[in-house]
Formats: structure tokens, C-alpha cells, sequence
């Protein structure tokens, strides 16, 4: 029996054994899932706390948009009131310079045919050819004649026709 006593003791010793290495794999696991815990409720946090964050940041980001996009439509219509003032007084300018310039082009005008006409007319009276106003006048005398013409043949065909019946009369009377 003594040799079952040791076996017995030697089987305690390692149950023993067993039984006081567990808890010591017991005492180093649990600071280590304590460990793994902490750490996963630590990114559950900073991904809360950057959710919420980005949520502000695009509130922010929003607000700055809508910031910029009011300012921009401002600097337009100032922008756009001074081109328009500046264009407005441009085409003031150009339109006043261009209307001079038409006036002293038609004077120019004016002046080269006044030129061109008297040489025209210093020319052709220089051959004898009469001007327009010469051959107004001259179709106003032609066409006076004409009428004077014609009036004088009328009171001359009539007293023929009277003459006619008296001299037809006077041989019948004979």
C-alpha cells in the first residue's frame, strides 16, 4: 500500500499542481481581455467622438460654403455695377468721338463734291456745254414758244372757215 500511498501523493502533487497553474493562466489572461476590452471600448469611443466631430465639422463646412457663396454674389454685383459704369461711360465716350467723326467725314464729303462739281462745271463751260440750269431754262422758253405757236394758229383756222363761207355764199349769190 505504500506504494498506492505514493502514487496517491504523487497525483496530488500534481492535481495540485495542476489546480494552482490555473489560476495563475487565470491571473495573466484577465489583465490581458481586461486589456482587449479596454481597448475596444476605446476605439468604440474615438469613433463616437469623430462621428459627432465630423458631424460638426460638416455643420461648419456648411455654414462656410453658404459664407462663401454669399460673399461671392456680393464682389459679382459690385463687380458687375462697376463694369457697367465703366462700360456705360465708355460707350459714351466712343459714341461722342464717333459722332464727330461722322460730321467731319459728311463736311469733308460736302466740301470734295462742291469742289469736284465747280471744276466739273468750270470744265464743261470751258467746252460750251451748257449746264442744267442753261437747259431748264431753255425747255421753259422752248416749251412758251410752243404755246404762243399754237395760239396764233388757232384764231387763223377759224376765220378761214368763216372766209370759206362767206366766199361759198357770194358764189351762190352770183
Amino acid at each position: 500500500m505504500a506504494a498506492k500511498t505514493t502514487k496517491k501523493k504523487v497525483l496530488k502533487k500534481k492535481v495540485a499542481k495542476k489546480t494552482q497553474a490555473k489560476p495563475a493562466v487565470a491571473d495573466y489572461a484577465a489583465p490581458v481581455i481586461e486589456s482587449a476590452r479596454d481597448i475596444w471600448l476605446a476605439g468604440l469611443g474615438a469613433f463616437s467622438i469623430a462621428q459627432a466631430e465630423s458631424g460638426k465639422m460638416i455643420e461648419q463646412g456648411n455654414k462656410l460654403f453658404k459664407d462663401l457663396v454669399s460673399e461671392g454674389a456680393k464682389l459679382e454685383k459690385k463687380t458687375r455695377e462697376v463694369a457697367e459704369t465703366a462700360v456705360g461711360d465708355i460707350k459714351g465716350e466712343v459714341e461722342s468721338r464717333v459722332g464727330a467723326v461722322r460730321q467731319q467725314a459728311a463736311d469733308n464729303w460736302d466740301k470734295l463734291e462742291n469742289v469736284f462739281e465747280d471744276r466739273v462745271a468750270r470744265v464743261l463751260a470751258q467746252l460750251g456745254v451748257p449746264t442744267a440750269s442753261d437747259v431748264n431754262k431753255l425747255s421753259e422758253r422752248v416749251a412758251i414758244l410752243s404755246k404762243q405757236v399754237s395760239e396764233i394758229g388757232k384764231p387763223a383756222a377759224k376765220p378761214r372757215k368763216k372766209a370759206a363761207k362767206k366766199t361759198a355764199s357770194k358764189a351762190a349769190a352770183k
